[in-house]
């Protein structure tokens, strides 16, 4: 079941309640690794901000849709959600995958290689 811990301004998701929201409509992955990470796996169709461009390209994540950060364990992808909440984006909409990317290729959720989205 999704969590908000105290304090914190976005919910974390495991990789299976993230996967269900897969493909929706109102919903975007952005992966905040690195680029060498990226391109080792990643969601597919996901976009490719690493954490340290969040703040310089904020206005890159739509604002009307619901915003599930991934990154290698969870926690670039849970300051990425703080990041972008200080930004102005409603906390309702940030979302950051605890488990990771390994758990998500580990369960065979669709996956892209290299700098193909």
């Amino acid at each position: 079941m999704p969590t908000q811990s105290h304090g914190e301004p976005y919910t974390r998701l495991t990789v299976d309640e993230a996967s269900k929201m897969y493909g929706a409509e109102d919903t975007v992955f952005i992966d905040v690794r690195r680029d060498d990470e990226y391109i080792n796996g990643h969601i597919k169709n996901a976009l490719s901000i690493p954490v340290d461009d969040i703040l310089s390209r904020i206005d890159e994540l739509p604002t009307d849709k619901k915003l599930i950060f991934i990154c290698a364990a969870g926690v670039r992808s849970g300051l990425a959600c703080e990041m972008s909440a200080a930004m102005g984006i409603n906390s309702d909409l940030l979302y950051s995958i605890s488990e990771g990317t390994d758990a998500w290729i580990e369960k065979g959720n669709p996956t892209s290689y290299g700098s193909d989205k």
